[in-house]
């Protein structure tokens, strides 16, 4: 493979310079503005300069096991770093620690294990929390477990701290304590939770107020001045870009995240490709003509197959792209997102994982309840959202999960939300498109063909052609 140079885009050198320059930090960075390049970029100066001795970067599974793996290979300026990737079975997992290397990557649900293991022989003194509202629920004598457990190293043992995550939005301040907890225990928004919630949030009225008491829970609100208050005593350690100075609005910001097929499922993709029919699990998958090829093909890239005669059976292949739409809403902050799918078995799959989700349907209800901010998840198909569809109030983030050869479906559903709605609604923000593609698969080729409106008999071929030559 041969490794192309990184060329910076401007607001890249302010990322890397802020972590360079402050010992614990917080980067608040929509996704798609090159936050893993940036961090990489100011690791590298950090361990050359002999700032940082070992980074261990904590990330969602899907994050840690390819993402930075896979960023450090594509770019020269970073050949010199070794990575372990600490994920898998516990062996596996002993054997990546064992393993010499400048940074280490591991998932927050290992997050325990790796603590107890370690204990006082702990190596790491520069941590990289990837997505790191995975913390926000750090309280000082409870919370998450994970947290808990992080909290007994992050200021004993490290010396260097960044949080990545994306813009906090409103609704999501109550989140932040936990966050800057990891940044500088409690200096700036109180030693405890029970303290932030006193000083920057309250009732709703004194009925809630009286019934704040034991084991009854109710929910408080910000006061009008606190998110304006937080932001100022966070500033100093805070960098937060705005993607409005980067990117002209009236355009998308798209963002492609690339997954990859694990080995079992790839050789059987290989295989539909080759011979135009594998089988799995004991079902017969065949595609007979290269119509039904490439439809079984973006099957294959979603996740699962349908068996053959059937429009209701499938076989579940992988979830790598499901991996992938955590980590976008995670990302996302508590902001909506509306998912774009094509196959009925990716809208079963996306409703199992993530229950919450709801589906846009001809009911004004759904809509009504989408721009209003009730849905923070909205599923649909293409060829549902067409013409004269408003969803532009809800939300500003669409990801396609999987993809179809049809430009005009696409175009439909990126202008329910599009630039020029969130315009003339008065919204005065970037619309972000987030396509999760499989690599090497014929998801490849179906972007390739809505980039260039080429002919899709001639994009197929070159591109077959192409990897069968590979």
């Amino acid at each position: 493979m041969t490794l192309r140079h990184l060329t910076p885009r401007p607001f890249q050198p302010l990322m890397w310079n802020h972590i360079v320059e402050h010992h614990r930090s917080m980067l608040l960075v929509p996704m798609g503005m090159g936050k893993t390049s940036s961090v990489l970029m100011a690791i590298s100066i950090l361990l050359m300069s002999g700032s940082a001795r070992k980074v261990l970067v904590l990330a969602p599974l899907r994050v840690a096991q390819s993402t930075w793996p896979d960023e450090v290979k594509k770019w020269a300026e970073f050949s010199h770093l070794r990575v372990s990737t600490i994920v898998g079975t516990p062996v596996e997992r002993l054997a990546a620690l064992k393993v010499k290397a400048d940074i280490y990557t591991t998932n927050y649900d290992n997050l325990v294990w790796l603590i107890e293991t370690v204990g006082d022989k702990w190596f790491w003194d520069m941590v990289v929390a990837d997505e790191c509202t995975r913390t926000k629920n750090f309280r000082t004598k409870q919370g998450g477990k994970r947290a808990q457990a992080l909290s007994k190293v992050a200021h004993k043992h490290v010396k260097r701290w960044v949080g990545l995550t994306g813009t906090v939005v409103p609704n999501g301040v109550k989140d932040l304590w936990g966050q800057m907890w990891f940044i500088d225990q409690g200096a700036r928004l109180g030693s405890t939770y029970t303290a932030f919630m006193n000083r920057w949030f309250g009732f709703r009225n004194a009925k809630d107020a009286a019934n704040n008491s034991g084991k009854a829970y109710v929910e408080r609100i910000p006061f009008p001045h606190a998110q304006k208050e937080i932001e100022v005593l966070v500033k100093d350690v805070c960098l937060t870009l705005d993607v409005k100075d980067w990117f002209d609005v009236k355009d998308p910001v798209v963002n492609t995240l690339y997954v990859d097929l694990p080995p079992k499922q790839r050789k059987h993709y290989q295989e539909m490709e080759r011979e135009l029919y594998t089988v799995l699990e004991n079902n017969e998958i065949e595609a007979f003509g290269a119509a039904a090829k490439t439809i079984k093909c973006l099957q294959f890239a979603s996740g699962a197959a349908y068996i053959n005669g059937s429009n209701d059976e499938w076989v579940e292949m992988h979830d790598e792209k499901l991996q992938a739409l955590e980590s976008i809403i995670e990302e996302a902050a508590g902001a909506s997102v509306l998912v774009a799918y094509h196959f009925k078995s990716d809208l079963a799959r996306i409703q199992r994982r993530f229950p919450q989700a709801r589906v846009l349907d001809k009911k004004p209800q759904t809509i009504l309840d989408w721009n209003e901010g009730r849905i923070g998840l909205l599923l649909a198909h293409p060829a549902s959202a067409g013409h004269g569809l408003n969803l532009q109030d809800g939300g500003n983030i669409l990801v396609f999960f999987s993809h179809w050869w049809s430009l005009e479906e696409r175009q439909q559903i990126v202008e329910r939300i599009g630039p020029v709605r969130q315009l003339q609604a008065g919204h005065d923000r970037p619309v972000f498109i987030h396509q999760i593609v499989a690599r090497n698969t014929v998801d490849e080729d179906v972007i390739a063909r809505i980039s260039t409106k080429q002919d899709v008999q001639d994009v197929l071929l070159q591109a077959l052609k192409r990897r069968l030559e590979s």
